[in-house]
């Protein structure tokens, strides 16, 4: 089920991954045709504040993620509210106070960004300050809709989230050429465009939040100090990973002016585009497994977590492999979209684009493992695995091999800074485990101790009516090699196999696609403790039953039979699975 659900997360969270990179990629592709190589130079110039702004909805999403993640684990319904209220309004707050100070100071900005001073005539300054004009009035759009993105996620409504997507994009290459075609509005009106898309896929993604039956509520009782420290603070890392890549942005944009002048800037600015794009797939990869190790870190499943390590390091490297191979192949054609063929800052273009694509697969796995640790609470090995990937190891390798190779030498600067931090993140996890190993076990780096001991932890799989009578039998079978006796053995038993049994036939059968069942019972002193997940339509028994309470009492015999049964029994579901959770 892990790497079903692995797989469906995926391809939307690549894709929400995309939702500002999009913009920017359609913005670069038509200024680089339409409005010459000063606006591509100011297009890159402005884009650190792009990339600015993302870091706090990146922090505030983060934070989310863990956060609402484990309320979700844990069934804590007022705790996700709570998280959805609070983000909320950080993120429309940021964005007011980020426009203002934007829209009052672009001036002295854009001097600080490399464009040159007020008063010089370069070309650039003008049409940068013109470029952040016209896009910092999307910020109050984008801003919320990456805070949403997770909410969806975990709501499972990713139909919605990549619709939202689509149809951003594609208002977007309709406004930048109405721009350029009909309104003449140059770089003011390219901005102008990427913010109008933005509010299109806020209204489209934002509409499910205003429907009764929404998983999150905006409450004003959830503005809630205890939330808003923990959302913060597990958001820092990254707010790091995105404030690395900023620096190595200016950084990279100062070093290559110094050495090829407008021209390799120009370059650097395709490749950044296109980079962005190429980083989304790992940057998907690494929020799935982001979500999915908060939520299995808090339920203390050993299992989950090493099965969730293996299947997000193996798509990294498939996905990854694939895209490298795309871009090596589709450089030349693919700059063509963004500058004139046969010039030197085509050729600049070109040859960094491919070698940068040598970084992907490294980066793809280091971003992964980066947001599990995250996930599992590594915040300073995230912290630090984020400075060394986004700027210090790559700002090194430019700095040594720029002097000795000009503008090919900043392009290897991406191989080797990827490079060296996987092979430090090896290092460290064979320090830490003090052996040599590349299983999924290992670089889980879960916490001696952690989780119930594979002794007192039983785990199957369901997916028949045959099925569900082995995990009964199977479960009480490990009851009474555990000492439980007859009666607790029997009560296990008969709770997995009515619950089971009820999933398979109400559940199963509502869809074509195939589901699954997993079963996971944890014996502990003085409790038994059953969690039972499945990937069909949302079914809330405990809430069923509260329904129906005053029916025929032989009605829904099963359900009341278990929920009697029990100690205390929670329901939640959490991206698109039902969570039921009894403790006998």
């Amino acid at each position: 089920m892990i790497r079903r659900l692995f797989r469906q997360m995926m391809l939307t969270q690549i894709v929400s991954a995309m939702t500002v990179t999009l913009c920017m990629l359609i913005d670069s592709a038509v200024i680089a045709r339409h409005l010459g190589v000063n606006a591509v130079a100011a297009y890159g110039f402005a884009a650190p504040v792009v990339l600015a702004f993302a870091a706090p909805g990146a922090m505030i999403s983060a934070g989310v993620q863990v956060v609402c993640g484990r309320a979700m684990g844990s069934g804590d319904r007022e705790g996700t509210d709570a998280c959805f209220t609070l983000a909320l309004t950080l993120s429309l707050a940021i964005a007011a106070v980020g426009t203002a100070l934007v829209l009052c100071f672009s001036g002295p900005l854009c001097t600080l960004l490399g464009a040159g001073v007020p008063g010089s005539g370069d070309p650039a300054y003008i049409l940068t300050k013109r470029y952040l004009t016209g896009m910092i009035l999307g910020v109050p759009a984008f801003l919320p809709v990456q805070i949403l993105v997770p909410f969806m996620q975990m709501a499972g409504r990713r139909r919605r989230l990549v619709v939202a997507v689509l149809l951003m994009t594609a208002s977007d290459v309709a406004f930048d050429l109405l721009n350029v075609y009909v309104f003449h509005g140059g770089m003011f009106g390219m901005g102008a465009a990427s913010t109008l898309s933005y509010y299109i896929a806020l209204v489209t993604g934002g509409a499910y939040f205003l429907r009764r039956d929404c998983l999150f509520h905006f409450r004003r009782r959830g503005l809630r100090a205890d939330v808003l420290r923990p959302i913060l603070k597990e958001g820092v890392p990254t707010v790091v990973n995105q404030l690395s890549l900023v620096l190595l942005v200016l950084f990279l944009n100062h070093t290559l002016s110094r050495i090829g002048g407008n021209m390799a800037v120009a370059a650097y600015s395709v490749i950044s585009t296109l980079s962005n794009l190429c980083y989304a797939f790992g940057s998907g990869i690494g929020s799935v497994a982001l979500m999915l190790a908060a939520v299995f870190y808090t339920d203390e499943d050993r299992a989950s977590l090493h099965a969730l390590t293996a299947v997000a390091c193996r798509s990294a490297v498939v996905v990854l492999s694939a895209v490298t191979l795309a871009v090596l192949l589709g450089a030349r054609p693919v700059v063509g979209v963004f500058l004139a063929d046969k010039t030197k800052t085509m050729a600049l273009a070109v040859r960094g684009l491919r070698l940068f694509a040598l970084c992907l697969v490294p980066s793809a796995l280091n971003t992964t493992l980066k947001f599990f640790y995250q996930g599992t609470g590594r915040v300073r090995l995230m912290e630090l695995i984020s400075v060394l990937q986004n700027f210090a190891l790559p700002a090194l390798a430019a700095l040594a091999l720029g002097p000795l190779f000009a503008v090919t030498g900043v392009w290897l600067c991406f191989l080797c800074g990827e490079g060296a931090t996987l092979l430090l993140i090896c290092l460290y996890v064979w320090h830490k485990n003090a052996r040599v190993s590349i299983d999924a076990e290992s670089f889980a780096l879960l916490p001696p101790g952690f989780g119930a001991d594979a002794d007192d932890c039983y785990l199957c799989s369901v997916q028949s009516i045959p099925d569900a009578a082995a995990a009964s039998e199977g479960a009480m079978a490990f009851c009474r090699a555990h000492g439980r006796d007859g009666r607790m053995s029997a009560l296990v038993a008969l709770c997995i196999e009515e619950i089971t049994v009820n999933i398979i036939r109400y559940g199963f059968g509502m869809d074509s696609r195939r589901h699954n069942i997993d079963v996971r019972l944890i014996l502990r002193e003085g409790e038994s403790l059953i969690r039972i997940r499945d990937d069909c339509a949302n079914f809330d028994p405990v809430h069923y039953l509260e329904l129906h309470r005053q029916d025929n009492p032989g009605a829904h015999l099963g359900i009341r039979m278990v929920m009697a049964a029990a100690r205390d029994a929670s329901y939640l579901n959490s991206y698109g699975l039902n969570n039921l959770t009894l403790r006998l």
